[in-house]
This record gives structure tokens, sequence and C-alpha cells, in this order.
């Protein structure tokens, strides 16, 4: 039995992470692992065992042309996949967008696996689009949690798999758990959205004068020069471009926020914040969407919706000024992440894959 992995960009964000980490599941289990994406520097980049294959795709800012091109992508993938899928192998599409596989797949008969991270896709023309390729073409379909599974069914076979923290990941954190902080630091990881809560994170901030805040975008200097050209930006707050080792700034964050707008965007998950939680750090995210699977309120973390920033930055000043409660909390975060395991992770994909 074989395994073709199909994903459209190959950078640093989450979905891919996921994907590289079902492809080591997999190649761990002897199973024959091929891979579709494009080129590029991402975490799908040389993978032991993995035999890979490339399509052309650009990403482009203009929403015309970004159609265009995925369109044109698609259409090189549909061709390679005609001469490569058998009837026997299983096809697993990693997010909703390389719908020129899920075409061929269904066309050649082979099972077609879809593993949905987005609650949707703008514009709202090819959501619709997209999801109706999965409706039409999708045997099983994986949702990352049960608030996507709930938001986006599909009528086949269901099945939640919950991102997970890689074990060298975990044991790096565990090396720093308990160990006092230098200074007082507000971390976010994110891209760089409106909707991720960019602009509310500068905002804060400004609210927070005696904090440093950090964050750390999935952009390059030049980007990052443009989004904020005319904004503010306070001198306690520092940016950052991409970053392959995230490790240096959990070490010295002392809280990590999710500031996603709910009115434009629902998390589905939140990886950075199961990342936070591994290094014990309390957290404060959205109080809907996937992340509520993960942090407890009042327990390891804070429900609080990204446009009450004078609440958030009370809660900010009672974790720095009540080191019991901040105790307590870091604990709890640990100790939940703890199920989100490589273990988990193997045990449920190949139980997946196999069925």
């Amino acid at each position: 039995m074989r395994i073709i992995a199909v994903h459209l960009l190959n950078n640093y964000s989450g979905s891919p992470k996921v994907l590289m980490q079902l492809l080591k599941c997999w190649t761990k289990n002897s199973f024959e692992t091929h891979l579709y994406t494009c080129g590029g520097e991402g975490f799908l980049s040389n993978i032991h065992k993995v035999n890979n294959h490339f399509y052309w795709y650009r990403f482009a800012k203009n929403p015309l042309i970004r159609l265009l091109f995925l369109t044109t992508s698609q259409l090189f993938l549909a061709v390679q996949l005609l001469f490569f899928l058998k009837k026997k192998d299983i096809l697993y599409i990693n997010t909703v967008l390389p719908f020129g596989a899920a075409l061929i797949g269904k066309i050649i008969g082979c099972k077609v696996l879809y593993h949905i991270h987005e609650t949707g896709v703008k514009p709202k023309i090819l959501n619709h689009f997209l999801f109706a390729i999965v409706k039409w073409c999708a045997t099983d379909v994986v949702y990352v949690s049960h608030f996507l599974a709930e938001k986006q069914p599909v009528k086949v076979k269901n099945n939640v798999l919950y991102n997970v923290i890689e074990e060298n990941f975990r044991n790096e954190a565990k090396l720093h758990l308990g160990k006092a902080k230098e200074a007082k630091i507000i971390l976010m990881i994110s891209s760089l959205k409106i909707y991720k809560g960019v602009n509310e994170f500068v905002k804060l901030a400004e609210l927070c004068p005696h904090y440093i805040f950090k964050l750390v975008v999935n952009a390059n200097q030049k980007e990052i020069d443009s989004y904020f050209k005319t904004v503010f930006l306070p001198q306690n707050l520092i940016l950052y471009t991409s970053q392959t080792d995230v490790h240096p700034f959990y070490k010295e964050a002392s809280i990590v926020v999710n500031l996603t707008v709910t009115k434009l965007c629902k998390e589905t998950f939140g990886l950075t914040i199961l990342e936070a939680m591994t290094y014990g750090i309390p957290t404060i995210v959205p109080p809907i969407g996937g992340m509520t699977e993960l942090v407890e309120n009042n327990k390891n973390g804070f429900f609080i919706d990204s446009q009450e920033l004078i609440l958030i930055s009370e809660k900010i000043n009672q974790l720095f000024q009540n080191p019991l409660l901040y105790h307590q909390m870091s604990q709890s975060a640990v100790i939940k992440s703890r199920f989100f395991s490589e273990h988990y992770f193997e045990k449920e994909s190949i139980k997946i894959i196999s069925n």
C-alpha cells in the first residue's frame, strides 16, 4: 500500500508542519510514502525516506492572479497524478486547496482522505467550490478539532486528529520548566495578517508600556516594513521575521497570547498555544474556536476576545502580580499539554490510515 500525500504551499506554517509529522509516522511504520508539493523551503523539505515529487505553484498577493496560479497548479498536479496514482493507493490531501488531486483520485477510484485545517477560504465562491469537491471526492475526512468538525461537516467517515508536539520539542521544553524569567515578556507568533490580531497586539503593547512585547510573524523584513509603514510602534514592542527555531522565544516568554479577530476568523486549533503550554506558559486565547479544546479557562489560561484589550491587560497584570496563580496555571498548562503527544498522534493516524 502506498500513501500519496499532497500539499500546496511548502513553508513554515502550521498545516505543512502537521503533514511533516504524519509523513514521519508513516515512514516509521514502513509505509511507502510519496509527497507532492511545490518547491521551496519549509517543513516538508528533505524528510527522510519520503519520495518527493514537485509541481508548479507560486503565491501571489493579488487575489485574481493567486486564483489563476492555483488553478494552473492544479492542472499540472492532475496531469502528474493521472499517470502515477493507482486504485490501491491512499491519497492524503492536506488542506482543501489541492482540488486537482481529489478529482483524479475520484476518477481512479482510490481512497481519498482529506485533512482539513481551515474553516474556509476566500473568496466565498472559491470556498463553496473547494468544499463541494471535498464532499464529492472524499471517502474520509480528518479534522484538527471537534470545533472544525462541527463547523464544516462532510457526510463521510469523520475523524478528529489533534495536532501534537514532537518529542524533541517537548524534551527541549522540559529543560526550562520552572526556571525564573529574566524579564516580563508577552509573546505572539502568527502570520502577518490583520485577522490574526497583529494590530491588536500593537495596541496591547501600548496599554502595557512596562512589559516587553515580542511579535514573531511569518514574513520577511520587507513585508513587515510595508505592513507597519503607517502604524505607530511603541518602544516596548519588538518585531521578528520568520523563525525556523522558536525555542529561544518560548524560553524567555512569560505569557503567550493569540489575538485572532473572531469576527474575521475562527482558529481551528492553535499550535503555538500548545507549544507555549508545553513550556508551562499561561496563555490568553479567544473564547471561540479550536483553542478552547486546549486551554481551560481560569485553569491554564484565559478566554478573552481580542477586542477586549483592557481586560486582557488586566489579566496580564494579575498573572505578573500573583506568583501563586501564575505557578498553578503554569503547572496546569504542562499537564494538559501531555495529552497531545507523538504517541497519541502516531496511534490515531495509523488507525485512520489502516481503516
